[in-house]
């Protein structure tokens, strides 16, 4: 709270803005666009926010939603906050982007003006990459990797299971949303298993043989999980191939796997907006210049969060956060007629293997050869060798983390 104050002072005591009255606009009102709003808001500047949705569905910890330890509601986050701030909210979609004539149009033909454009766009799933997998599959085979329905769907389908059945978690290469996030959402079930359904199974299939805070969740799983959950790497088979949802099967390079339960994580790209702004490069995300967080293919567009290509910081909520806090840092600079200083960034990520059971990694980053790089010696993970009441206490922390990434986006 001080560092917000502080910069807010700093910034409201700048040189005056170049350009008197500056028209901002934001698009997506997730903890990027949210933090980016409220961070340009308190610098004196008016700013309008647009996003179709009355609440925000918040993906952190979402996974003890699944896996009945959280309830739904803890999860919603009003942006009537924002409002009550003084930040404009435009409650439509926006549909296109002309970045030329440098204006937003939204769902129902309204035209919003700007100077400065931040984008915080999001992911959407690649229902076209994987055989057998699209949206109506997906009703069958839930992703749940954007929090909601799906979320609840996949809980359901939990809770309906007779005892004794087989869940399959299928994990995409990378990139994707939340690293971690898919190892969390395996142990979290195979907690739900271990607790009310011992005669199950979990089979998680991964399309790599590397992935976030490795050692940790094997160890835990060692620990916790010995005999229900079995992993599959890509080099032992475990890349997803094809889907037939109607009888419940999943397709490998090795073999096929017949599942009651079966939660399929596809492959993602930046959200739509972002390619009809004419910001997605060949891969489906967003280039960045890592110091000002402008897109390399339109001027006056700045991105930040999941969508964009970020180099070693990873796709999640906290770096999301940090981004639109420097970002916003950025824009103000560009609108007084500086260079943006040179950031520094952080992101702390916490996964629960069990209600009690918490591991966390954190990074540091800076901008080098043109992305966001590690800084040497900064960062790291838990600890492997660690007592219970570490675990006891980093699940704790969890929650505090949460708590306070939430509150500074949404208030």
């Amino acid at each position: 709270m001080k560092r917000r104050a502080l910069l807010a002072a700093t910034l409201l005591a700048a040189p005056a803005l170049a350009q008197a009255s500056p028209k901002l606009v934001v698009i997506g009102g997730g903890f990027g666009g949210a933090t980016a709003a409220r961070a340009l808001h308190r610098a004196g500047l008016a700013v309008t926010l647009v996003e179709p949705a009355a609440e925000y569905i918040a993906c952190p910890f979402s996974n003890a939603v699944i896996a009945g330890l959280r309830d739904m509601d803890s999860q919603r986050f009003g942006l009537d906050g924002l409002r009550r701030e003084g930040i404009a909210l435009a409650r439509q979609a926006a549909t296109a982007v002309d970045a030329a004539a440098r204006r937003v149009t939204l769902a129902d033909g309204t035209a919003l003006a700007y100077d400065r454009l931040v984008m915080a766009p999001g992911i959407d799933l690649r229902f076209d990459a994987l055989p057998g997998y699209d949206a109506a599959a997906a009703e069958t085979m839930p992703h749940a990797w954007k929090a909601g329905a799906q979320t609840l769907l996949l809980r359901r389908q939990l809770e309906a299971m007779e005892d004794g059945g087989l869940v399959v978690v299928a994990v995409p290469a990378n990139p994707y949303r939340c690293p971690p996030g898919p190892y969390e959402r395996a142990s979290l079930i195979a907690h739900y298993l271990k607790t009310r359904k011992p005669r199950s199974k979990l089979l998680v299939l991964d399309a790599k043989d590397v992935f976030s805070k490795q050692k940790l969740f094997e160890q835990g799983w060692a620990a916790l999980y010995p005999g229900l959950l079995e992993y599959v790497p890509l080099s032992g088979g475990g890349k997803l191939t094809e889907v037939d949802a109607k009888a419940g099967v999943l397709v490998t390079e090795f073999g096929e796997h017949r599942a009651a339960v079966a939660n399929v994580i596809p492959p993602q790209r930046a959200g739509r907006i972002a390619e009809a702004a004419g910001v997605t490069d060949r891969s489906g995300w967003c280039p960045v210049d890592p110091v000002s967080f402008e897109s390399r293919l339109q001027p006056g567009i700045h991105l930040i969060g999941d969508a964009i290509i970020a180099g070693a910081m990873p796709k999640s909520a906290f770096a999301a956060n940090a981004q639109a806090r420097v970002c916003a840092e950025a824009v103000l600079a560009l609108l007084r007629g500086e260079a943006p200083a040179t950031p520094k960034l952080i992101n702390t990520c916490y996964s629960l293997l069990a209600p009690d059971y918490g591991i966390s990694v954190a990074g540091v980053y800076q901008p080098a050869d043109g992305l966001l790089t590690d800084v040497p010696g900064a960062g790291g993970t838990s600890p492997l060798e660690a007592p219970a009441s570490q675990r006891r206490a980093e699940a704790g922390y969890a929650e505090d983390w949460f708590r306070t990434v939430t509150a500074d986006a949404f208030g």
